[in-house]
């Protein structure tokens, strides 16, 4: 039988898809239980809110400890999104369970905003200043939470003063990219260079739309020097810390000139189109973390795109749509769904960048059409 494998994050179904791929068996906890993630988890158990506060850690540390029970001798856990600001949680956590990942100190280097910002100052990588003091002009700053993900969290500066957990970045320009990769604790293969974009709202402008990988044939999204540069400050970071495993360094570039904002250190929201490899990413992850630097196979010939669809109105509850072949996360009929929450992702695969984001912008537009005709005339199903 094959090797169980524990997941947790704030939503699962990629890591537990991925999982599958790798010819593991996942038992799966996160925060939304979804239709894709109930089907293809060995064993489902719900986590409430923020894993950083008391009663969310102790809830998360009996959901695992539940759920390793009925898997037998798991391989391992495995983190996704969600634990950057709960290092402790994740220690409590190593101290109970086989972690596959970042360790709970290699998360607090990388996760602490002044100690991250102080670190890339020490070994010359180019980051944004920050500061925890309101700025008297606040007009080229970012507000930002401590330990937050997925651009949500992210506001312009104001004169007011900053709710706790928060801090200041000063703004920088330039196109947001990430750079992907697998880490030994010392050096770093590159997996891909991926483009990403936002879809703002008027309360979250930065708020994370989606992520494109291009295809090996075509040119790449960055420059050779430029990806060589970040490579280069990124392996000094990953040796610095110990980081292991999957993980994303994400970058803002213009022209020559780059800035790294933030390192995730855990499998991220662009696994769904970087697992097209010959050898599975979780395989890959698995490796790297306990044994050595794994060969993960040659990039994939043709490009892929993922993109989230925020709900444009509150579905309450979710109707019961036949959802294309291309839609993951999809919320289970009767739950709900608040207004710009996240609705479900899309995937798109194709011969090239411009192919893939023409079908992905066709698929999104068929995706809403369908979610407005059910929320219309409820007892018509989509075709």
């Amino acid at each position: 039988m094959a090797d169980a494998v524990l997941i947790a994050a704030q939503a699962g179904r990629s890591l537990a898809e991925a999982a599958r791929r790798a010819g593991l068996r996942p038992y799966v906890a996160d925060l939304f239980g979804d239709a894709d993630t109930l089907a293809v988890a060995e064993a489902y158990r719900p986590l409430p809110g923020r894993f950083g506060t008391a009663p969310a850690a102790a809830a998360t540390l009996a959901a695992l400890d539940d759920l390793a029970k009925t898997a037998g001798r798991p391989v391992g856990l495995v983190l996704g999104s969600g634990f950057e600001d709960a290092p402790d949680l994740i220690g409590r956590l190593a101290a109970r369970h086989r972690l596959i990942g970042a360790s709970a100190g290699t998360v607090a280097a990388l996760k602490d905003p002044l100690a991250f910002a102080a670190l890339c100052a020490r070994l010359c990588v180019p980051h944004p200043v920050v500061a925890t003091d309101r700025p008297r002009d606040p007009s080229g700053w970012l507000l930002k939470r401590e330990g937050g993900s997925g651009g949500s969290h992210i506001r312009p500066a104001t004169r007011s003063a900053p709710p706790p957990g928060h801090y200041f970045q000063a703004r920088v320009p330039g196109r947001p990219h990430a750079l992907n990769i697998l880490a030994d604790g010392r050096s770093i293969r590159i997996l891909a260079v991926t483009e990403q974009w936002c879809a703002p709202s008027p309360i979250r402008p930065f708020r994370y739309a989606g992520a494109l990988a291009r295809g090996a044939g075509e040119a790449p999204a960055l420059p050779a020097h430029i990806v060589e540069a970040v490579a280069a400050g990124i392996e000094r970071i990953v040796a610095a810390t110990g980081l292991r495993g999957l993980a994303s360094a994400d970058l803002l570039v213009d022209g020559t000139d780059w800035w790294l904002t933030e390192i995730n250190p855990r499998p991220g929201a662009t696994l769904d189109i970087l697992d097209r490899r010959g050898t599975p990413l979780l395989a890959s992850h698995i490796a790297a973390c306990l044994s050595a630097m794994p060969d993960p196979g040659a990039h994939p010939a043709g490009a892929a795109a993922a993109q989230i669809c925020y709900a444009d109105r509150e579905l309450a509850p979710v109707p019961d749509l036949h959802w294309p072949d291309c839609v993951r996360d999809r919320p289970r009929p009767g739950t709900v769904v608040r207004r710009d929450a996240p609705l479900c992702t899309v995937l798109a695969e194709g011969a090239d960048r411009a192919e893939v984001l023409a079908l992905l912008e066709t698929r999104m537009a068929h995706l809403r059409a369908v979610c407005a005709a059910k929320k219309t005339h409820p007892e018509e199903a989509p075709s």
